[in-house]
C-alpha cells in the first residue's frame, strides 16, 4: 500500500492578516503498485500535454488545468480521505500556538481514525520543512499510529514527484469546497467525488 500526503492552508491563527481560515490535510491511497504507477504516468503525460511547470499544485492553476486533471485521473485508481479544520472554531491554546503540533496533531488523527484502511502502508509526505520536524514528525507518527498500520515513512519534494501533486489536488480541491464565499467552491470536488471515501470535518 502507498499512501501520499498534502495539506492545504497553513498552521497560522492570525486570520485577520492573512493565516488561512481552513486547513484541511488529505491523503491518497492506492491498494498496488501498479495502480500507482499508471497513475504516475498519467499525470506525467498530462502535464506534458498541458505543459505546466514545474509541478501540478492546485493553489497556482488555471481552471482550465484545473478542469483537465480532475478528468484525466477520473480513470485511476486510488481514493481519498481528508480531514478539515475550521480555525476559528478551535480553542486548544497547545495547537493554536505551536505549528508543528497543530500540523502533527491533525495529520496523525487523518491517518489513525482511517476506518482501518491503513495496512502496511508506505506513507510519503511533501518534503518541505526543515529536516528536524521532518524526523520528529517521522518518529512522533511510528508512535502514535497502531502497530501494522505503517512500514515506512518518506519524504519527497512535491515537483519531482506526480502523486504529491495529486494529493495537492485533492487536498486544494476539497479545501476549497469550504469556502463559502467562493462561487466555485463545490466544482472541483465535484470531479473528484467519486474517489472520496472520507472527509472528516474536525470540530
Amino acid at each position: 500500500m502507498l499512501v501520499f500526503i498534502d495539506e492545504s492552508g497553513d498552521a497560522g491563527f492570525k486570520l485577520a492578516k492573512g493565516s488561512s481560515p481552513i486547513f484541511a490535510a488529505a491523503m491518497t491511497i492506492f491498494h498496488s503498485h501498479d495502480a500507482a504507477r499508471r497513475t504516475s504516468a498519467i499525470i506525467c503525460d498530462l502535464r506534458e500535454r498541458t505543459r505546466v511547470k514545474p509541478e501540478f499544485k492546485f493553489s497556482k492553476l488555471s481552471d482550465a488545468n484545473r478542469d483537465a486533471f480532475f478528468e484525466a485521473v477520473r480513470v485511476c485508481d486510488f481514493r481519498v480521505r481528508a480531514i478539515v479544520v475550521e480555525k476559528k472554531k478551535l480553542y486548544s491554546p497547545h495547537l493554536i500556538t505551536v505549528k508543528e503540533s497543530f500540523y502533527r496533531f491533525f495529520v496523525k488523527s487523518m491517518m489513525k481514525f482511517d476506518n482501518g484502511v491503513l495496512k502496511d502502508a508506505t506513507v510519503v509526505i511533501d518534503g518541505s520543512g526543515e529536516r528536524t520536524f521532518r524526523n520528529d514528525l517521522k518518529a512522533y507518527l511510528r508512535r502514535q499510529m497502531a502497530p501494522g498500520a505503517i512500514k515506512d515513512v518518506r519524504f519527497k519534494d512535491s515537483r519531482s514527484d506526480p502523486l504529491v501533486q495529486l494529493s495537492d489536488m485533492c487536498v486544494g480541491a476539497i479545501a476549497r469546497s469550504f469556502r463559502v464565499e467562493r462561487k466555485d467552491r463545490d466544482r472541483w470536488r465535484d470531479m473528484l467525488q467519486s474517489k472520496i471515501d472520507d472527509v472528516w470535518e474536525f470540530k
